[in-house]
Order: structure tokens, then C-alpha cells, then sequence
């Protein structure tokens, strides 16, 4: 058996896929709608959109078999992002590389693939639209193109799944998209007994900022603090902006210790900001800080809701101090 190397941008390759949050997400019926139409053009037995991960290839829709994922190593998918075109094997018996795959001599004993790379904007291929099938068959030209439309239409799917998950300002994810990936944080942290936090940002003095330097200028503020914050994150934290100068910072598996040294990073890279800011205004933020108590909390609003209220407390706290009452 041949295994799958790895494509030359695989770094930059798996920070792209993860960044998308597609991974160990639910079911989403614009892809199953793309892997039954697929079954049935094709008349194969398994139509599949795959993503291919670090160590595992996972399944985000699979008709006509009950997989979730299998190990990259074993993957067909592995080696169809290798190319560019379609990645067809006509008949695994009589194929070297896959003759004694696992996949093969084992369920869902794979005879026929034909897989299709699945592109992201910036040309990183995330997986890929195939077919299986226990028997062997031709695949012509035609049927190339069609699957290659298909792809197609996956990839435009993925963008759009992006576009309503994605605060189009600042790049960061949105409310929705917030929700999708901290629950699953969440809930992993939950499972694992693992520490998690949430803080809660809100700008402050920002309408001046747009009242005075115009909606140009506070919107350069947002970009500006939404990057900071990306910049403070580690790879498993999650940003995002949640409403008009509303911000969440989601830290899984992060002690006290590590939260307070994260917010220093971040409250310092604001400072230095504002130092090189050459207008006549400050970033200026409050926030509110909540360790997950599992007794305490339920789900995601009820981080949101103690952070929000924490926040709204040091603000006040703070214009009373400024006021000088």
C-alpha cells in the first residue's frame, strides 16, 4: 500500500481548513443534497465530501455507507489533493498502490474511487467530492466533468457556509459563527473535564469615535481591535465579533493563570497601539471574565450573559471613576 504524501502548502493548508470550522460539525443538507444528487448521477454506492485533516480524512456528508472518518493514511482523498484534475481509480485489484489498502480487502471494500479536490479561495484544497463503489468501472470524460461541476458547486457551498459565519468587517467569525465553534469547545472541554473560559469585550467610547473621525475611521478601530485579539489567541481559542463593538474570546483548556496572561498580552498590544496612534483617539475597552462551572452553567448564553453583566459592571465602574464622583 501506498500511502499519501503531503501537498507542499500543508501548513498553510491545515490552517486554512481548521480556520473554516467545517471540522466535526453536524449534518448540513446543502452538502447531503450535493452526495445524494452525486449517488444517483453516478449509480455508485457511496458519494462522499471529504476534508482532509492533520491525521484523518473526515466525512462532512457521506451517503450510501456509515462513515464519519477514516484514518489519512489509508485515504484515497489523500492522494487526490495531490493534484489538480480528477484523482480516478478504475479498479483498486488491479492497482499497486491500493491493491492491499485496508479500504480495499476491508469494508467498505472500495474497487472503484473517483475524487475531485475541493479548493478554498486562497487555492488550498480542503478534501474532495468522490465516489465509491464495490465494483470496478470505467469513468469516461463526461463523467469527469460532471463530478468536476460538482466539486464546484461544493466549493461555492463552503464559501457560502463562510460568508454567514463571518463578520465580513473584521474577518473574524460572527455571532452564528461564534455559537458553532464555541459549543463544540465547549462541549469538548465539558467531556474532557478541561478548564475553559470566556471574556467578554465591549469597546468603549466608540460612538464618539464615529461621530468625530467618521464610520470610515471606527471602522478601522474594529479591524484594528479584532486583530489584536486574533494576535493574543492560541490556536485553539476563538474570536470573534458578536456584535457592533461587542467582542467574545473563547479560552478552552486555559487556567486562571493562563487567561490573566493572555488579557496582559492583550491590554499591553492595545497600549502600543494607542501610542502609534496618530488620531486624536484611544482604544479603550472594558471586559468581563467567567471560568465555565459546569453547576453553574449550561450552555453558551449563560457564559455570554455573566460576561456581559461582569463587563457592564467595570464599565461603570469605570466612567464613575473618570467622572470623579
Amino acid at each position: 500500500m501506498l500511502k499519501p504524501g503531503r501537498p507542499a502548502d500543508e501548513e498553510s493548508r491545515i490552517v486554512t481548513l481548521r480556520s473554516l470550522n467545517l471540522l466535526d460539525t453536524d449534518r448540513d443538507e446543502r452538502f447531503d443534497r450535493l452526495t445524494r444528487l452525486a449517488l444517483h448521477v453516478f449509480e455508485v454506492s457511496v458519494a462522499l465530501v471529504s476534508l482532509v485533516d492533520e491525521n484523518r480524512q473526515w466525512f462532512k456528508s457521506c451517503q450510501g455507507a456509515n462513515l464519519s472518518e477514516t484514518d489519512r493514511d489509508v485515504s484515497f482523498c489523500g492522494h487526490a489533493i495531490l493534484g489538480d484534475d480528477a484523482f480516478v481509480i478504475q479498479d483498486t485489484h488491479q492497482d499497486p498502490r491500493f491493491a492491499d489498502n485496508p479500504l480495499v480487502v476491508g469494508e467498505p471494500y472500495i474497487r472503484f474511487y473517483a475524487g475531485y479536490p475541493i479548493r478554498y479561495l486562497d487555492g488550498s484544497k480542503l478534501g474532495t467530492l468522490c465516489l465509491l463503489d464495490s465494483r470496478p468501472r470505467h469513468f469516461n470524460r463526461r463523467e469527469r466533468l460532471i463530478l468536476e461541476d460538482l466539486a464546484k458547486i461544493v466549493e461555492h457551498e463552503i464559501q457560502a457556509v463562510q460568508l454567514a459565519t463571518v463578520d465580513e468587517l473584521t474577518e473574524i467569525p460572527n455571532r452564528r459563527g461564534f455559537f458553532a465553534s464555541a459549543n463544540q469547545a465547549l462541549s469538548l472541554c465539558r467531556r474532557q473535564n478541561l478548564q475553559v473560559s470566556l471574556v467578554f469585550l465591549d469597546l468603549n467610547h466608540f460612538k464618539p469615535i464615529n461621530d468625530r473621525f467618521g464610520h470610515a475611521e471606527g471602522d478601522k478601530a474594529l479591524r484594528s481591535f479584532a486583530s489584536m485579539l486574533t494576535q493574543v489567541c492560541r490556536q485553539t481559542d476563538i474570536a470573534a465579533r458578536i456584535g457592533g463593538d461587542e467582542f467574545a474570546l473563547l479560552l478552552p483548556n486555559a487556567s486562571r493563570s493562563d487567561v490573566a496572561k493572555i488579557l496582559n498580552r492583550f491590554a499591553a498590544m492595545v497600549e502600543q497601539a494607542n501610542r502609534e496612534q496618530p488620531l486624536d483617539y484611544k482604544i479603550a475597552y472594558s471586559h468581563g471574565v467567567v471560568h465555565f462551572d459546569p453547576d453553574k452553567h449550561q450552555q453558551l448564553d449563560d457564559l455570554l450573559a455573566e460576561g456581559d453583566q461582569l463587563m457592564y459592571l467595570r464599565k461603570h465602574k469605570s466612567r464613575k471613576q473618570q467622572s470623579g464622583r
